[in-house]
């Protein structure tokens, strides 16, 4: 006995999530009569004010597989259901006309026989039809990454054959060179210290910056200090006892005289 719930537990488990992508409550469906030509479908032919269902569509994935379904909206009952699988025909056929009305290929299996048929149907607003489609479409790009996936997963396992693995007794050695404790330098003091390195002759110059030489003094320090005393030439003196006294002269004793006076 306890064999058998743990087996059904396993079941349980392993039966794949459904997950609900797409829902509306407001579904119309159609008897549309059998196209007798390869020519679209056209919903003006339907008379799309005569509805023979209406109710609520589902779009369901489970798994790879993606399902639509018309269930009533009170009861729940199923009315109808398509399946989108991959490398099997689009159950879903837009018609020509119209950009809120299509062609669905619905499918039931009656005495252990598979039964098909097309019926039409429409949504009440145009974003309802678009996120329809939206939904299918999204539901095929994770039928199509899924199978990259695997298919890399393959070629992976079937190429990568060698193994770098450590086997049972082998080791692995690391040299590791530890720095000493003299070999660390400060920047603060490289630009003021310039090694030149010889290395034929193994002799080292060591340059170091000299400071840069004192500015003169300026005039008035030297009038405020009298023992300052700055040498000058003889024939400088003359110059400057020449220009001192032509300075002490009164304008008065000038030819020209005094512009104001005038």
């Amino acid at each position: 006995m306890e064999e058998h719930k743990t087996g059904e537990l396993e079941e349980e488990e392993r039966e794949e999530i459904e997950l609900v992508l797409f829902q509306v409550s407001e579904c119309y469906v159609y008897l549309i009569p059998p196209r007798k030509t390869a020519a679209s479908y056209r919903a003006d032919e339907w008379n799309v004010n005569k509805w023979a269902w209406e109710g609520t569509l589902k779009v369901v994935s489970k798994g790879v597989e993606c399902i639509i379904r018309l269930e009533d909206k009170t009861s729940g009952e199923l009315y109808a259901q398509a399946f989108l699988r991959e490398g099997e025909p689009h159950p879903v056929e837009p018609v020509i006309d119209s950009s809120r009305y299509f062609v669905l290929r619905v499918e039931e299996n009656i005495d252990g026989r598979a039964r098909h048929a097309f019926i039409g149907i429409g949504f009440r607003e145009r974003p309802e039809a678009y996120d329809f489609q939206a939904a299918l479409h999204d539901h095929m790009k994770y039928l199509h990454k899924k199978k990259a996936a695997e298919e890399m997963e393959q070629n992976y396992q079937h190429t990568s054959s060698v193994d770098y693995s450590l086997k049972e007794g082998e080791t692995m050695v690391l040299q590791l060179k530890n720095k000493t404790a003299g070999s660390s330098k400060s920047k603060f003091f490289q630009p003021e210290l310039s090694v030149n390195v010889n290395r034929k002759s193994q002799e080292t110059v060591v340059g170091l910056k000299l400071p840069a030489p004192p500015a003169p003094p300026s005039p008035v320090v030297a009038a405020e200090n009298p023992s300052f005393r700055v040498s000058v030439p003889e024939k400088d003196t003359r110059k400057m006892q020449s220009h001192s006294e032509n300075k002490d002269i009164d304008p008065a004793d000038d030819d020209f005289g005094d512009f104001q006076a005038a």
